[in-house]
């Protein structure tokens, strides 16, 4: 682990196509870091989550090209590498698990981000029929202590249309995204254990999963 922040330590001082070129070795070992790192998280997942089906890590790696033709950011790369495991890989609209690794800012998480307008619905309308389900999960103490809370950085102001504005637990439909995030410092991922205590945050991340994939498969 140590090679991959080494090197995007080094690209976050160096995002320019000729340093990128001629460090394309560095890069190829770093990605495979990355992949065996992932192939241990996976194993670990499969434990407790068969639903993420045959996930292989190249499949899931999101690509560290950036697409810059819209973005007033015209570095070329990213300067992370980021991975979400899902039925689908990386293209899944399903219920997964992310992992971010980036030098001082790396983290682990997972649920829905920003699911289409049909999925929200769906999701909205299971937490409205089984909010005690819902409430409980987030609230469970170990969900609060590796993750806090759910996310809310693109909440509503207001409550969502379709649904009473009195109902008890209107706070949990007016997310946007169904997300935790965990915190991980550098000194985390250089443990030999880290691989697997990746999968065990994902472990407390599953409640939350399992809802969510029962909402939208209705």
């Amino acid at each position: 682990m140590n090679l991959i922040l080494d090197y995007l330590k080094s690209l976050q001082q160096n995002n320019n196509r000729e340093w990128f070129q001629a460090n394309k070795a560095h890069y190829d070992e770093a990605r495979v870091n990355f992949e065996q790192l992932l192939s241990g998280i996976i194993a670990g997942i499969t434990g407790f989550d068969t639903s993420i089906g045959i996930a292989e890590p190249k499949e899931c790696i999101f690509r560290i090209y950036r697409d810059v033709r819209f973005s007033p950011n015209k570095l070329p790369y990213k300067n992370h590498f980021g991975a979400y495991i899902a039925q689908g890989g990386r293209k899944s609209m399903l219920p997964g698990y992310y992992i971010h690794i980036e030098p001082g800012a790396s983290f682990a998480g997972g649920g829905m981000y920003q699911p289409d307008p049909v999925m929200l619905k769906k999701v909205r309308q299971e937490i409205y029929f089984n909010a005690d389900e819902m409430h409980a999960i987030v609230n469970d103490t170990d969900f609060k202590r590796v993750f806090g809370s759910l996310s809310s950085e693109d909440s509503l102001k207001r409550p969502p249309r379709d649904f009473p504005k009195d109902f008890s637990h209107i706070h949990l439909l007016m997310h946007r995204s169904y997300i935790g995030s965990h915190h991980i410092n550098d000194e985390a991922i250089l443990a030999p254990e880290f691989s697997h205590n990746v999968s065990a945050i994902f472990k407390t991340l599953y409640p939350l999963n399992r809802f969510l994939r029962r909402a939208i498969e209705q």
